[in-house]
């Protein structure tokens, strides 16, 4: 359900961005999601198509690009990739870390047509 707002911030912005360029339609969206996100695609997708409806970004395409999640281990400092379910710290076994990457949600880009 918290799809619906991240829904909402993203028209509101497009909307906002396309008017200062007195844009007559939104053409796509470039969506950045990061892995530990809790945001499903299909679910913006689904409110989008609902809420953009009777507005210039009706027709947009939404295209997501994922990011991978990085950590860093606060004991021994090391960078890594957690394993699906795993956060412990390969080089060391430390289980405390800092997240790098990988929570983003933001709008990147939007296309337009004048």
């Amino acid at each position: 359900m918290h799809e619906l707002p991240a829904a909402q911030a993203l028209l509101k912005i497009a909307l906002e961005r396309a008017e200062k360029a007195n844009a007559k339609q939104i053409v796509a969206l470039y969506i950045v999601v990061g892995e530990l996100s809790s945001m499903v695609d299909d679910s913006v997708q689904f409110y989008w198509e609902t809420i953009a409806k009777d507005t210039i970004a009706e027709k947009a395409t939404l295209r997501f690009r994922r990011v991978s999640a990085e950590l860093q281990c606060m004991i021994c400092f090391h960078k890594y990739r957690p394993s699906q379910s795993e956060l412990i710290c390969p080089q060391c076994g430390g289980v405390g870390a800092k997240i790098i990457s990988g929570e983003e949600f933001f709008l990147e880009a939007i296309d337009v047509e004048n």
